[in-house]
């Protein structure tokens, strides 16, 4: 299959359990742990200790219904507003976020987290805090020009988007056309925290081959000093994951802020 052919996600949509079940869960064959489930908190984790990041709201800008990079982000911060592209990827998260049966099971990485934070004693207050802070879960359209049209958004002190962009993105235009709407939602001196896949071309969930736009670690920092952003840390981490579920070679995070 031509990647051409491929799904897109904020077009097409997927099935937001299924994405859930492949990536994130505590299955034995669950080959993504170090990659997707560790790098993420720990690096959020350290970025909100050290870097004194925080204030009243965050904008969590991210694929899917994960909730694993909000441990962290819910001392910092009063209200996380979660904006998604789908329907179906609100009503997944809002089941976890509302206990409701069925809903998808985060304890392990929510064990992950207060074990990092030697708090393992810790664990269902650690959710209770991200579900007190993440009451709001607003359905986004990403080409308009407010994309919560007609909510309109406080300014954000702080913005989270985890493996969106390169989800969305047909190609440079376009991610530097995303990253302008995002730094428009911050406001000036505000942090963004970027995690994305390197040199990724597709993903796979259920039976669906999903297209990603490929792009390297000198692209991204030249994209986000183009648009404003200065550079305050970046970890690239190789790959370790053995799985043909999807091609990424490497995962960047990277913390930045725009500039006032």
């Amino acid at each position: 299959m031509a990647s051409g052919s491929y799904k897109r996600y904020h077009v097409h949509g997927f099935d937001s359990r299924q994405y859930l079940e492949h990536y994130f869960s505590d299955k034995p064959d669950m080959v993504f742990e170090e990659d997707i489930l560790k790098f993420p908190i720990e690096n959020l984790a350290k970025t909100f200790t050290v870097g004194h990041i925080n204030g009243d709201v965050l904008v969590d800008l991210s694929i899917g219904s994960m909730v694993h990079h909000l441990y962290a982000a819910c001392e910092f911060f009063k209200h996380i507003i979660v904006l998604k592209v789908s329907d179906r990827c609100i009503l997944e998260l809002k089941r976890w976020l509302d206990t409701r049966t069925g809903a998808f099971n985060w304890g392990h990485a929510t064990k992950i987290h207060v074990e990092m934070e030697g708090k393992s004693d810790q664990l269902e207050d650690k959710e209770g805090k991200v579900r007190s802070a993440a009451q709001h879960v607003v359905k986004c359209d990403l080409e308009k020009e407010n994309m919560t049209d007609p909510i309109v958004l406080p300014p954000a002190d702080c913005i989270i988007s985890a493996w969106l962009l390169e989800a969305i993105c047909k190609d440079q235009e376009d991610y530097i056309r995303y990253l302008r709407k995002f730094s428009g939602l911050l406001k000036p001196g505000g942090h963004l925290l970027l995690f994305g896949g390197l040199d990724v071309t597709y993903y796979t969930v259920g039976r669906d081959r999903l297209s990603a736009f490929t792009y390297d670690e000198a692209f991204a920092r030249k994209a986000l000093a183009g648009e404003g952003f200065v550079i305050d840390d970046c970890k690239v981490k190789k790959r370790t994951a053995v799985s043909d579920l999807t091609d990424y070679k490497a995962l960047i995070f990277i913390a930045a802020h725009k500039e006032k």
